[in-house]
């Protein structure tokens, strides 16, 4: 766990790679070579980049009628479900904070997956 260029060890790295979601995911993939670094950077891009997709989608279902229909239960449905969406983003994104800063390789299924193809493994 010894700093590198960016003076940050790498359970710090890791958390800060999910900070901002996808984002800061994307920013560490790109400038961390560390594999510990590079495969929480690539988790939290592939997790929480297809989390924020998803709830684009969900959003836009709600913006005149969207594409699933126009009824208030429809809306009703899905604004329950986009919170539910929220809700569960919210602890996964506290729960891969706390496992990277005590330096735990969490695997999120079907994100690592795809984490270890884009990190590197």
């Amino acid at each position: 766990m010894s700093p590198t260029e960016t003076g940050l060890s790498e359970n710090v790295a890791g958390l800060l790679c999910y900070v901002l979601g996808w984002l800061t995911g994307l920013i560490f993939l790109l400038i961390d070579k560390r594999p510990f670094v590079r495969f929480h950077a690539a988790q939290s891009l592939v997790t929480f980049g297809a989390l924020h997709i998803i709830s684009i989608i969900l959003v836009m279902a709600f913006i005149g009628g969207g594409f699933f229909g126009g009824s208030w239960s429809v809306f009703g449905f899905w604004s329950v479900i986009l919170g539910i969406i929220r809700l569960l983003s919210l602890i996964l994104w506290i729960v891969c904070m706390i496992k990277a800063y005590q330096h735990e390789r969490f695997r999120v299924p079907i994100a690592a997956d795809f984490a270890d193809q884009i990190a590197g493994k």
